[in-house]
């Protein structure tokens, strides 16, 4: 996959010390994140989940132009106990006076409790010399409770440190996902303790929200379109006015008695999501980001070339650094995450930019091999940790699959007319062999024949169908209004979406018509189009080693997905893989020898030649140029 030179593992590789230079196979979205940085504008970033924003939001908060930071302190109002007082100071400056606070107020209580103490021994001599021991201790118990009341005037105005930059290097980053409106806006205690001088002051009660702590920083929400209309309501307004009250977020709470003065909420927002997020975002909230920032869609793939390999490369060292406790990749092991970043972008010469789920992979096969006590982690690693990395959903399917060859429908030995072996995908990438059978009935309508199928099929499976049909009606020799053709999808109770087994479902229908048998050594998979071109599908790799695994020995694939193609090395010489341009094609390497398929194959080899391919080249005028 690479010649790594002097690179002998993966602790050899530098990683960069800051998070957005660890960003890989987004440069556009990172030169973005860079300028909105720079100018502190509010970021919108769209993509799958996995694909590194939440990432990118963290190295932005890095990259913020220095800002002073700020502590906030919240007073109790003399004046109004309900409406606390707010003041800023500079970062570290909040400890300091709460500190000093409490301090005095510390003093003043060790004073207090030596007083008490004297007071009581001086009581209890009294009692015992005038023997009047119950009296005393009556007197003892008043004494206490009323030092119990007494506070100093200090005391009760000490204030309460809101917010606290004291510690930070870098401009605070603060995740809001999926928090509730108390978390992000900030909130008030309840207080059931309000009469009589015992409840706790109001400004002791009020707790900031992460629109607060992010001042000068970076708010993260993820899902933004989840969230509530009325606090998308409140962020925007908070984003506007830079300061935002805290108030009670529940009307039967005491704490909505109680208003702060305005908080400073200076934040930059960075909200992300995938497209359908964009359906439950508040449309004044969008065109705050779009019209003061910038909107970015974040891809989920890139081109497999030499460097971006040697990018997933550094990003297999960066997540062993940042897990710490898994050992480094040899090359070889490295060569094995690469193909299977292939394997996964789904796509001819792209590597998956779905990282997080490759980082699961990387820390399986970590795991892996500190079980096996191996100082190293190496390929056959990868190998055996792609068992346990599987999604809940890839387990399910695999069960699934496991449950359907226990009661397989299909033989791959010898020819029958009307059955065909599909290729299906279930859940991410696990395939199947999906059997179809077709049979030709006679028409029960006097006006024409139908195709009828089964098999909890989607829209655009019904449609690929329509298609097959009009094929069938073309390149076959018999008229198919005569016809009423079924076509039954075997076992597939989860349903039929895409048009993926149109090819499959138009060799069962001609092999019916026709009567000629299909080979059951041979599976295949393909979308036709209404001309009888093969056209390119999803999942070529793991239909091909589904049918590798039930016994197949020929699979046939659309030439264009042949790129596509990353099997694992033991299927290799289990399988013969044929690539298809055409129906004829395909009915060439899958119907049986005899004299009826050499007749239907030369018959659609003629159709198939289109008048307007044998139009010459001269006779095509060229526009004329102006």
């Amino acid at each position: 996959m690479l010649d790594y030179e002097n690179i002998g593992n993966t602790g050899d590789i530098n990683v960069p010390p800051l998070l957005i230079d660890q960003v890989i196979g987004h440069e556009e979205s990172v030169e973005t994140i860079k300028k909105a940085a720079k100018q502190r504008r509010n970021v919108l970033l769209i993509g799958d989940p996995g694909v590194g924003k939440s990432m990118l939001a963290k190295g932005m908060a890095e990259l913020l132009p220095p800002e002073v930071l700020q502590d906030i302190l919240v007073y109790p109002n003399a004046e109004d106990p309900n409406n606390p007082i707010i003041r800023p100071v500079p970062a570290g400056e909040g400890k300091k006076i709460v500190k000093a606070n409490k301090s005095n107020a510390k003093v003043y209580e060790e004073k207090k409790m030596m007083l008490v103490m004297f007071a009581v021994a001086a009581i209890f001599a009294l009692g015992l010399y005038y023997q009047k021991i119950f009296e005393a201790i009556i007197a003892v118990l008043l004494i206490i409770f009323i030092a119990m009341q007494i506070k100093p005037k200090n005391t009760t105005l000490s204030p309460k440190l809101l917010v606290n930059n004291g510690d930070r290097r870098f401009a605070p980053f603060m995740d809001g996902t999926g928090s509730h409106a108390g978390a992000l806006l900030g909130d008030v205690r309840h207080d059931p303790y309000q009469s009589g001088g015992l409840g706790t002051p109001a400004h002791e009660r009020v707790e900031a929200g992460m629109i607060h702590k992010a001042n000068k920083g970076v708010l993260y929400i993820d899902e933004i379109g989840t969230m509530s209309t009325k606090t998308q309501q409140e962020l925007l307004s908070a984003m506007q006015e830079k300061k935002y009250s805290i108030t009670g977020q529940s009307e039967n709470s005491s704490g909505a008695m109680v208003r702060s003065q305005s908080v400073p909420c200076d934040f930059v927002l960075v909200a992300s999501g995938n497209i359908k997020v964009l359906e439950g975002m508040h449309p004044a909230m969008r065109s705050r980001i779009r019209g003061y920032g910038y909107e970015v869609f974040m891809k989920d793939s890139m081109e497999d070339t030499l460097e971006n390999r040697k990018k997933l490369v550094q990003f297999v060292a960066q997540e062993i650094k940042n897990d710490g406790r898994i050992p480094q990749f040899k090359p070889d092991a490295l060569d094995e995450i690469i193909l299977e970043a292939k394997r996964r972008s789904g796509k001819k010469d792209s590597l998956t930019l779905k990282l997080r789920d490759l980082g699961g992979l990387v820390r399986a096969a970590g795991d892996v091999a500190i079980e096996q006590s191996a100082p190293f982690v190496t390929a056959d690693h990868v190998i055996t940790a792609k068992k346990y990395s599987r999604t809940l959903e890839q387990q399910m399917a695999d069960m699934s699959i496991v449950q359907r060859k226990e009661y397989s429908m299909f033989n791959p030995k010898g020819g029958k007319v009307g059955m065909v072996n599909g290729l299906a995908i279930i859940g991410d990438r696990s395939g199947i062999v999906s059997p179809i059978a077709a049979e030709a009935a006679p028409a029960q309508s006097k006006n024409e024949g139908k195709i009828i199928a089964t098999g909890k099929l989607g829209e655009i499976a019904k449609e690929s169908v329509q298609n097959v049909s009009a094929l069938v009606k073309k390149y076959t020799d018999k008229d198919t209004s005569d016809y009423d053709i079924h076509v039954q999808f075997i076992q597939t109770y989860d349903g039929v979406e895409g048009d993926s087994a149109s090819v499959s479902i138009a060799a069962a229908v001609i092999s019916a018509i026709e009567d000629i048998p299909l080979d059951q050594t041979v599976a295949l998979t393909g979308s036709l189009n209404v001309r009888g071109d093969v056209m390119p599908i999803g999942g070529a790799t793991g239909k091909i080693e589904a049918a590798a695994e039930a016994g197949i020995k020929t699979v046939l694939i659309p030439k264009s997905n042949m790129k596509d193609v990353m099997i694992e090395s033991k299927y290799e010489k289990m399988i013969k893989i044929i690539p298809m341009s055409t129906l004829s094609d395909v009915l060439e390497h899958i119907l049986i020898n005899g004299n009826k398929k050499d007749n239907l194959i030369n018959h659609i080899k003629k159709l198939g030649n289109h008048v307007a391919d044998n139009i010459p080249e001269s006779t095509i005028k060229t526009p004329n140029a102006h």
